[in-house]
C-alpha cells in the first residue's frame, strides 16, 4: 500500500511539474532546487507590498491562482488570511525578487490552493449543482483553515485545522501528499469521542518505527577490535561479532493508525454535528482506498452517510466553462469523460 501510494503521489507530482513549467511562461514564479523541481509562484502587484496587507489597488494576479478567483480572495480579509502560512520548504527556494517571504498557497502542488481556485471563484458557491453535490444547504460562504474544537478525554480540546468548513460541511483536501498521515495509537485514542465513533479493530493499522537503523560505524569500539591471533574459542569470537551487528540492525517499532487526518476530521465531524468530505484527485486511487478504510471502521450508519468522498474530476464537471479550462491546462483535472489536455498545451492561456 506504501509503495503504491508513492508511485501515485510521485506520478501526479511529475505531471503537475511539467504542466506549471508551461504554465509558468510569462508570469512570476522560481523552480525549487528538487528534482524534479517544484513551481512556485510570486504575486504580480504594482508594489511589493505584502499579501496580509491584501492586493494594492490597481489589482494583480498570482499565478497560481485562477484570476477571477484570486481576485474575490483579495476582496476578502478573512480568505487573504491563508496567505499569512508561511512555507514550510521556503529557505530551500531561491529568494523571490521582492523578497518577499514564500507562501504554502504559492506552491504549484498546493492542495489548499487548488481548493480556493474552485470555491472562491465567483459563482462556485451559488451554484445549485455544487451545493446539492456537497450537501450544502444556506446562505454560508466557505472557510478556509477553520479550526475546530475535537474533544479530549482529558476535557480539553484539540483545534485542529479543517481545510474548509462550508455551513454544515468539513472539507480535507488533498492532491500530491503522499497519504493522510499517520500517529501513535496513544494519540488517536486520547480523544473523547474516539470509542463512540470508530471501531478500533477495523482501523487501518501501521508500524511505526521508534528507534532509527544505526549502522556499523556507529559501533566503532567495538567493530575496529582486532581478532587476535591466540583466541581460544574462534566460535565464540564470531558469536559475539554477530551480536554487535544484530544490535546494530535492531529496529524498536509500535503500531500506530495510518490515516490520522481522516480520524481527527471525522471526530471534529461528530462532534460539530457536522458531514464530512474527503476531496482528492481520480489520479490518486490510493487515497480513495485510505479514506474507504476508515469510514469502514466508523460503527454508527447515522454517521456513515455523513461522510463522502468526491475526486475534483467529479467538482470540475459541475462548474463554469473557463474555470474547467483552468483545471485543465494547469492541473489536468477535467470532468469524467473527458481526456485532459497534453501538458505541452499549458501556455494557450497567456
Amino acid at each position: 500500500m506504501t509503495v503504491r501510494a508513492s508511485w501515485f503521489a510521485s506520478d501526479l507530482r511529475r505531471e503537475l511539474g511539467l504542466r506549471n513549467r508551461l504554465w509558468g511562461r510569462g508570469r512570476a514564479h522560481v523552480e525549487s532546487y528538487g528534482n524534479p523541481p517544484v513551481i512556485v509562484y510570486s504575486p504580480e502587484h504594482p508594489t511589493d507590498e505584502d499579501l496580509s496587507g491584501g492586493v494594492p489597488a490597481g489589482g494583480g494576479r498570482h499565478g497560481n491562482f485562477f484570476d477571477p478567483a484570486y481576485a474575490a480572495i483579495a476582496s476578502r480579509p478573512e480568505w487573504m488570511r491563508r496567505f499569512d502560512k508561511i512555507h514550510a520548504q521556503g529557505r530551500a527556494l531561491p529568494k523571490a525578487e521582492s523578497g518577499r517571504r514564500w507562501r504554502e498557497l504559492d506552491s504549484s502542488m498546493s492542495s489548499d490552493a487548488l481548493l480556493m481556485n474552485v470555491f472562491c471563484a465567483p459563482g462556485v458557491a451559488e451554484a445549485p449543482a455544487v451545493r446539492r453535490t456537497l450537501g450544502v444547504d444556506g446562505e454560508d460562504t466557505p472557510l478556509f483553515g477553520w479550526r475546530a474544537r475535537v474533544p479530549l478525554a482529558s476535557g480539553r480540546f484539540d483545534r485542529t485545522e479543517v481545510d474548509m468548513r462550508w455551513g454544515s460541511l468539513l472539507v480535507e483536501a488533498k492532491l500530491t501528499e503522499g497519504d493522510f498521515q499517520s500517529c501513535k495509537a496513544e494519540v488517536a485514542e486520547r480523544y473523547r469521542d474516539f470509542d463512540a465513533v470508530f471501531e478500533r479493530a477495523l482501523l487501518p493499522r501501521v508500524v511505526l518505527r521508534t528507534a532509527r537503523r544505526r549502522t556499523a560505524v556507529e559501533f566503532a569500539e567495538e567493530f575496529t577490535q582486532e581478532w587476535e591471533d591466540a583466541v581460544a574459542d574462534e566460535g565464540m569470537a564470531h558469536e559475539f561479532q554477530e551480536g554487535i551487528v544484530a544490535r546494530a540492525q535492531a529496529v524498536s517499532a509500535e503500531t500506530g493508525y495510518a490515516g490520522y487526518q481522516l480520524i481527527r476530521n471525522v471526530l471534529a465531524a461528530y462532534a460539530e454535528g457536522c458531514s464530512f468530505c474527503a476531496v482528492h484527485d481520480a489520479r490518486r486511487p490510493d487515497l480513495r482506498e485510505a479514506w474507504f478504510q476508515v469510514m469502514a471502521a466508523v460503527k454508527s450508519a447515522e454517521m456513515r452517510v455523513r461522510l463522502k468522498v468526491l475526486t475534483w474530476q467529479e467538482l470540475a464537471a459541475l462548474l463554469a466553462e473557463n474555470l474547467q479550462q483552468f483545471l485543465d491546462l494547469k492541473y489536468g483535472i477535467v470532468g469524467p469523460g473527458k481526456v485532459a489536455s497534453a501538458a505541452g498545451n499549458a501556455s494557450e492561456l497567456d
